[in-house]
């Protein structure tokens, strides 16, 4: 535990001090995203465009997440253990791609459909069996969709669409 702590400290601390615009947290044992972080790295929060928080056991995500890292462009969360989003993913307006593969997604996070800069979700392999094909539709950016391996039902992508569908 204590090696991993230390592991997470030093990649923050590369973050900062070579003023990186990423932050990579992938492969850390991770069950939330530490509240230290948000202390540790508050100096260059608006220079932070990319996080990976891939393949940890991350069940959840804070509002404070993405109020405090607004400038983000892409967050890669694939591997965890995600059920939900929280609302403030909304108000990302820089947000470019996100990836939500391999987690626990039953539901598909509508609040994603109001972040009109996005170009590319990807929920493959979840268990999400509807779309909200409508409000996908009137995504104005959105140009990629991965559903694969999700037990989607036949009408859920039968809806007319101007983005590629990865089914």
């Amino acid at each position: 535990m204590a090696q991993a702590v230390a592991n997470v400290a030093r990649r923050i601390n590369s973050t900062v001090e070579e003023q990186r615009d990423s932050l990579d947290l992938s492969d850390c044992g991770l069950v939330s995203f530490p509240d230290g972080v948000f202390r540790m790295i508050r100096s260059c929060t608006d220079n932070i465009q990319k996080i990976s928080l891939a393949n940890n056991q991350i069940k959840a995500l804070s509002n404070k997440f993405f109020l405090t890292f607004t400038q983000l462009r892409e967050v890669n969360l694939q591997g965890n253990v995600l059920t939900t989003l929280p609302e403030a993913i909304a108000n990302m307006q820089h947000l470019i791609s996100i990836d939500l593969s391999r987690n626990k997604l039953r539901v598909f996070p509508e609040r994603l459909t109001d972040v009109s800069s996005l170009q590319h979700i990807s929920v493959e392999g979840n268990q999400i069996t509807e779309l909200p094909m409508e409000k996908l539709c009137l995504m104005p950016a959105l140009k990629s969709l991965d559903v694969r391996s999700n037990p989607l039902t036949p009408e859920a992508t039968s809806f007319p669409h101007h983005f590629t569908l990865l089914t």
